[in-house]
């Protein structure tokens, strides 16, 4: 193990550490919540979890910095509905509409995910309607199905409402510099998108920049000249160094259809959560993995530092002895249409995982994923490998120094620190 690497276990390990402590008040709203609600034959969260998948990536192609607000507002509404007819034992997102635990849940969920994924996707209004009118002719008729779907417009219009003119889809450029350590578009595509992340009004944090880092390393220094000759020895396409399981591993995180929308799934059923662990569960994830993604893009957009590719194309302008050109290198990956620092996905990946082991209060959690990009399942022992991996793996791909991955993983990891303290708590 290199020394990189063990530093990076440590720095994981701790955080982790640190929010699954923090989460220990939980664990007993978790056990009283087991009994509340006992686990059904069919989560209809988790139906409509893939519901929503279907809508957010097979059908409109979201990339994963625009999918997380899609799946926030779609586990944001839904956590409100069940909790409100779970009689409220959590503290609620948006809004708590009158119930009195009579009203049907899965009518609820259904409910408040459709109208908030209509409202995203008016373009699939039909197949959607129809994709409700069927998953709703499977509940019983009568007052309960009627007050839960009630309860399930009412959160999903309270969502609706507060993300209007939130600041999505609004500039999609990023600023374009030409001096040494400035980010411009880089090869094959030289596209420029999603500035407008960075500025999205967050749904949980107080601002999306409050954990502004202090810049990646000067040009001239010890540690980019570290970052810089490890990302273009492993990361080159055509490597020596790499692996064959780096290799893959980098094209597994890679890939746009996430597998962390799975792994959630796959944790819910195997843990045999009920459906208001498992509303309160997706809703903790997805909304922290939302303000992560914003405030790493934030970020990117205070920084506007240089990608790889970039940087080791144009070499011989960055006044560092210790770094070559090489103007013929390519990444193994495409590398995306933003800056390097900090890193996108160990920031959403970071958030993500330690919101899981907030929640299961444990690290220790097996689960895995496969991805059609590299064709392969990859499979985990614990949050905090996954987020060791994910750190490794965007080196591995040649579109992220070592600095912009751990700098990222820490926004997410404090991003979520931040969402657990102040949201989704035992009411009592």
């Amino acid at each position: 193990m290199t020394r990189h690497v063990s530093i990076r276990r440590k720095l994981v390990s701790a955080v982790v550490a640190g929010v699954i402590g923090a989460g220990a008040p939980v664990l007993s709203g978790m056990t009283s919540a087991y009994a509340a609600d006992p686990v059904r034959p069919v989560n209809s969260v988790i139906v409509w979890d893939q519901n929503a998948q279907t809508a957010i990536w097979d059908y409109a192609q979201q990339q994963p910095q625009v999918q997380a607000r899609s799946f926030a507002m779609v586990h944001g509404a839904v956590y409100d509905a069940v909790n409100a007819i779970s009689g409220k034992p959590y503290q609620p997102y948006l809004s708590a509409p009158s119930a009195n635990g009579r009203e049907s849940v899965d009518a609820a969920v259904g409910t408040a995910a459709f109208k908030v994924l209509v409202s995203l996707f008016p373009g699939q209004q039909d197949r959607l309607q129809q994709q409700y009118d069927d998953y709703m002719a499977g509940i019983p008729a009568g007052l309960a199905k009627v007050r839960g779907t009630t309860v399930g417009d009412k959160t999903a219009a309270a969502m609706i409402t507060a993300r209007q003119n939130d600041g999505a889809f609004g500039d999609e450029a990023w600023p374009v510099g030409t001096q040494p350590g400035q980010w411009r578009p880089t090869p094959p595509t030289n596209a420029n998108a999603t500035a407008w992340v960075g500025h999205l009004k967050p749904f949980l944090l107080p601002s999306v920049s409050m954990f502004r880092s202090s810049g990646p390393p000067a040009l001239t220094s010890a540690q980019y000249a570290r970052d810089f000759n490890e990302v273009k020895t492993i990361g080159a396409v055509n490597s020596t160094t790499r692996t064959l399981d780096q290799t893959q591993a980098a094209i597994w995180w890679h890939d746009r259809h996430l597998g962390e929308w799975e792994i959630k799934r796959q944790l819910a059923t195997g843990q045999r959560l009920s459906t208001l662990q498992t509303a309160r569960m997706f809703a903790m994830v997805d909304l922290s993995e939302a303000d992560a993604t914003s405030a790493c893009y934030n970020e990117k957009g205070a920084w506007l530092f240089w990608r790889p590719v970039t940087a080791i194309q144009l070499a011989d302008t960055d006044g560092n002895p210790n770094t070559a050109a090489d103007p013929a290198w390519m990444p193994l990956l495409v590398t995306p249409p933003h800056p390097d620092f900090t890193s996108g996905h160990t920031c959403f990946t970071a958030a993500s995982m330690s919101a899981l082991a907030y929640f299961f209060g444990r690290n220790d959690i097996q689960f895995s994923a496969f991805s059609s990009a590299s064709g392969t399942t990859r499979s985990f022992n614990s949050f905090t490998g996954a987020i060791a991996e994910v750190i490794e793996a965007r080196i591995w791909g040649g579109i992220h120094t070592r600095t912009a991955d751990i700098e990222g993983a820490k926004i997410g990891l404090r991003t979520t620190a931040y969402a657990v303290t102040h949201y989704f708590q035992p009411r009592r």
